[in-house]
């Protein structure tokens, strides 16, 4: 045999066997726990949650402080120097900011630690006492770490809140928790001077500089009686007056973190430092060779546990944080200049966490540019993905070895300059990512990208798809800090009995399980239960799928309330009844699909008003089924349904985007809805099946 060909075909071959290996891998095995009965798993590698990977670390404090020694001379926080800041008028007349961002400028752990030590100080140089909360309400950038670490070095615990959050939300969760000292942006100081009237316990506000910022901070000082000071000048009063440092204990309250809410105002979520430092140290015994050399790129939201958890982690092995934002991530973002570097070109990075979103408009950027060049580029781009696809999805016949190198260098490399040409692995997080998604990031990226599973009950700890996982629409084993536990939900009719792979709620148990909800012991009580052994659990609502090597898919939900590709929570029952009031509508079911960024619903249209209005408008049809059929009809139902969407306030999100008309109504005898008219919502999807298929496509 040709030796040339032989080494061509050894990756095959060994390709073909190392995934023999892996799918028979146990990932998850069984595990006796207490509490409900169930079908519990662990983490294979680990026999109870581990809750530190660091020996003498019980904190996030100790753990930043120890890294800060250790590394002290590594840098950390990495910021883009604003150039300018212009506006462009498009054709039709609209404006849009475009930024000239410069290089990344570093600070050291080093100096970190010291300005995090000043800046602790200067807190309560200025009146904040220890036992009352700092709320942190900006975006995420080097400042927002900086008065994290800050707080948690004089025990203070920290408010986050979503710079995007509305005014009633915003109000609610500063008042609930009884917020005095607020950290922010600009535009965030905008936000609280409106609703500074509003605010029951705000003394302090510490704004960060920003151009322009100088306007809200008049404003400020004129309308309200809050002291107002800028970042520099609270680091300023600590350098000057020193305060010695007040360490919190691993039971201690590090963040009461508000979700972006369902139905109603946000809940505070409280998370113990146990608690988050047990996430941190399970993901970093699962992401391998995680440590100086590698780059981070920093642009979810802080506020978010994702977030929180995955900087906690790059700080703790003494790797480097670049800042950046959604809309300045690529050279072709929405706010980058033509010419300018995106955030990821300028700091080529090796380590990204994304939601689904952000990977979609990655995957459809990239599909978008390749259709517009068109000729050979396209064919080569068809031919070299179709080629690694069926490498991925395990044929010896795919493109390995020598050919996969080839396609790397002729076709890949172009796309993976977009993130910076060095992602080595992506942590995908939120709403669960489709296998489509998956497969062409990891393809075109040559990155493993590992789904995790979590809520910020949990503070984002549950799953987590392993480094060599090649598998799609999963999202991994229990982390090495969880148990995750399936049980009954017989009313929807998932089973732990189910075959041939057991279903039910996920219940996630260990270290890393939230004390609950701030304030609200009623809703605490029906989600967290303790164990008799002490092991404390969340009850998520989301339905899970164990396959037979520990590995958990999530299939459905137990509760009507639907989180969308972008991470917005739609409640279906809201919705359906702010839409009930349509004149149109009879009976209807909203229903969201998590793998797209908006809902579609499933009407029963009122005979009488439909006929009407057909009647008016001189249309002809042959029966009542292909009146509803008709374009102009469905296009005439959403126009009312939009009307009646804006009289209730609906986010854009939770007004259907499509709808499929029913002609014929629901009644008990179908057995589409119950005795008293409820929607029996599991039943109604089985038989639209196909309907709800063809509104997504």
């Amino acid at each position: 045999m040709n030796p040339y060909f032989f080494g061509f075909l050894l990756p095959f071959v060994a390709s073909l066997l190392l995934t023999k290996r892996k799918s028979e891998k146990k990932r998850g095995v069984p595990v006796e726990v207490g509490g409900e009965p169930g079908c519990a798993v662990r983490n294979h590698r680990f026999e109870r949650p581990i809750e530190t990977h660091w020996e003498g670390v019980s904190t996030l404090a100790e753990l930043f402080e120890q890294s800060c020694e250790q590394f002290a001379y590594m840098p950390l926080y990495g910021t883009r120097k604003l150039i300018a800041r212009e506006l462009e008028v498009a054709p039709d007349g609209r404006s849009f900011e475009k930024l000239h961002l410069g290089n990344y400028e570093w600070k050291s752990y080093a100096d970190a630690f010291k300005t995090v030590c000043n800046f602790s100080s200067g807190l309560l140089r200025i009146g904040h006492l220890k036992d009352e909360h700092v709320a942190i309400f900006a975006d995420t950038r080097a400042e927002w770490q900086i008065a994290l670490q800050a707080c948690f070095r004089q025990n203070i615990t920290v408010v986050t809140i979503y710079a995007s959050l509305g005014e009633g939300a915003l109000c609610h969760s500063l008042n609930e928790t009884e917020v005095t000292t607020v950290v922010c942006g600009r535009k965030e100081l905008k936000k609280l001077v409106d609703i500074s009237g509003q605010l029951d316990t705000v003394k302090h506000v510490i704004y960060i500089n920003e151009e322009g910022v100088s306007t809200e901070v008049s404003l400020a000082e004129k309308c309200t009686s809050w002291t107002v000071k800028s970042f520099e000048e609270v680091e300023s009063l600590g350098l000057e007056r020193p305060v010695e440092a007040n360490l919190p204990l691993p039971s201690d309250t590090a963040v009461v973190m508000y979700t972006s809410g369902s139905t109603g105002m946000p809940k505070g979520v409280m998370m113990s430092h146990r608690n988050v430092l047990a996430v941190v140290s399970a993901v970093t015994t699962i992401v391998p060779d995680l440590g100086k050399k590698d780059v981070y790129l920093a642009y979810l939201p802080l506020a978010h546990i994702l977030e929180l958890a995955a900087e906690a982690i790059i700080t703790g092995v003494g790797a480097s944080i670049g800042y950046g934002s959604p809309l300045t991530l690529t050279d072709t973002s929405n706010k980058i200049k033509k010419g300018t570097k995106g955030d990821a070109s300028a700091l080529k990075p090796t380590l990204m966490t994304a939601v689904p979103a952000i990977l979609d408009r990655v995957r459809d950027g990239v599909r978008k540019n390749v259709d517009a060049k068109g000729g050979l580029a396209k064919k080569l781009f068809d031919i070299a993905y179709s080629r690694r696809l069926a490498a991925v999805n395990g044929s010896w016949l795919g493109a390995w070895g020598l050919e996969k190198l080839l396609w790397d260098m002729l076709v890949f490399q172009k796309v993976r300059a977009i993130l910076g040409g060095r992602i080595r692995f992506i942590l995908a997080g939120g709403a669960p990512l489709s296998g489509d998604t998956q497969r062409f990031i990891n393809i075109c990226l040559g990155a493993p990208i590992s789904q995790g599973y979590g809520l910020t009950e949990t503070c984002a700890g549950g799953t987590f798809s392993e480094y060599d996982e090649t598998s799609v629409g999963r999202v991994g084993p229990p982390l090495p800090c969880s148990y995750i536990k399936l049980i009954d939900w017989a009313e929807g009719g998932y089973l732990t009995t189910d075959s041939p792979m057991p279903r039910g709620e996920i219940v996630i148990g260990g270290p890393n399980v939230t004390k609950g909800y701030f304030k609200n012991e009623a809703k605490t009580n029906e989600v967290y239960k303790d164990d008799e052994r002490g092991m404390r659990w969340f009850y998520s609502g989301d339905i899970g799928r164990l396959h037979p090597d520990g590995c958990i898919e999530i299939i459905d939900r137990k509760k009507d309330i639907v989180k969308l590709q972008h991470g917005e929570y739609v409640s279906l029952g809201k919705v359906e009844a702010a839409l009930s009031v349509c004149p149109y509508v009879d009976q209807i079911m909203v229903h969201a699909d998590p793998f797209h960024s908006y809902c579609v619903a499933l009407l029963v249209a009122a005979h009488s008003e439909l006929k009407g209005w057909a009647s008016k408008q001189g249309i002809t049809y042959s029966d009542f089924a292909d009146l509803c059929q008709k374009q102009e009809t469905v296009k005439e139902v959403l126009q009312s349904l939009a009307k009646a969407a804006k009289q209730a306030r609906l986010e854009k999100f939770e007004i259907p985007a499509k709808i499929k008309l029913v002609p014929e109504p629901w009644t008990p005898e179908s057995g589409l809805v119950t005795a008293a008219l409820k929607l029996k919502r599991e039943i109604i999807k089985k038989a639209y099946e196909k309907n709800l298929a063809q509104l997504y496509c």
